[in-house]
C-alpha cells in the first residue's frame, strides 16, 4: 500500500490506469513505475542472437576464442617495447590481452590505432588494484570475437608496430637505431 500511494516518478505507456481532462489516475505497483513500452524489440534481438550462437555451436565459439587467444598472445610478445598483461604463452585465456608500453600513453595509443581502423580499449578495465599491484595506472587492450580473424590480429600488430614506431621516433631514433631516413614516410598518424 505504501507503493500504491506514492506518486510515479515518470509517466508513459502501461502505468496508467485512467486519464481524464483535469487528472490521471495510475496502475496499481509495480506497473505504476514501469512506464513506456517494454524492452520488446531488445527480447527479439536477443533471441535472434541466442539462435545464431547456438546455430554455430558454444565449444566451436570457445576453442575459436582460445585459438585467437593465443595467436594474439603469441604476436603482442614480438613486439618490440610491448609488455603483455596477465597469464604467460600457452594458458588457456580469453579472446583479450591487455598490454602496456612505456614509449606511449594507452590512451594516447588507442587514439593514433582508431585513426588507422584499428579499436582497442584504453583505461582501467576495471581493475585498478591490478595496475596498482603491477605499477601500471591505465592498460591498452585488444579483444577479439568470433568475427575477428588471425589476419585482424595481423592487421592489429602491423599498425601497433608503426605507431610505436612513430612515438619512438619521437625520442631520436626511430625506435630502432638500425633505421634508415625515410624508411617510416609511408605511416602518417592523425594528419
Amino acid at each position: 500500500s505504501i507503493l500504491n500511494s506514492m506518486a510515479p516518478y515518470k509517466g508513459g505507456g502501461e502505468m496508467i490506469d485512467e486519464v481524464f481532462m483535469d487528472h490521471s489516475t495510475y496502475a496499481p505497483a509495480p506497473a505504476r513505475f514501469e512506464a513506456g513500452t517494454p524492452a520488446i524489440a531488445q527480447a527479439i534481438g536477443l533471441g535472434a542472437a541466442i539462435d545464431y550462437l547456438t546455430n554455430i555451436g558454444m565449444e566451436r565459439i570457445h576453442d575459436y576464442e582460445v585459438e585467437l587467444a593465443d595467436y594474439l598472445r603469441r604476436r603482442l610478445d614480438e613486439v618490440k617495447g610491448v609488455t603483455v598483461l596477465g597469464p604467460p604463452v600457452g594458458t588457456e585465456r580469453a579472446a583479450l590481452c591487455a598490454f602496456v608500453t612505456e614509449m606511449v600513453h594507452p590512451s594516447d595509443l588507442g587514439t593514433f590505432l582508431d585513426v588507422e581502423g584499428v579499436a582497442i580499449r584504453a583505461g582501467h578495465h576495471c581493475c585498478q588494484p591490478l595496475h596498482r599491484a603491477l605499477g601500471y595506472s591505465h592498460s591498452a587492450r585488444a579483444s577479439l570475437y568470433i568475427y575477428n580473424t588471425k589476419e585482424d590480429v595481423d592487421d592489429f600488430i602491423s599498425v601497433l608496430e608503426d605507431t610505436l614506431k612513430f612515438f619512438g621516433s619521437l625520442g631520436g631514433d626511430g625506435g630502432d637505431s638500425e633505421a634508415k631516413a625515410g624508411e617510416d614516410d609511408e605511416f602518417v598518424p592523425l594528419f
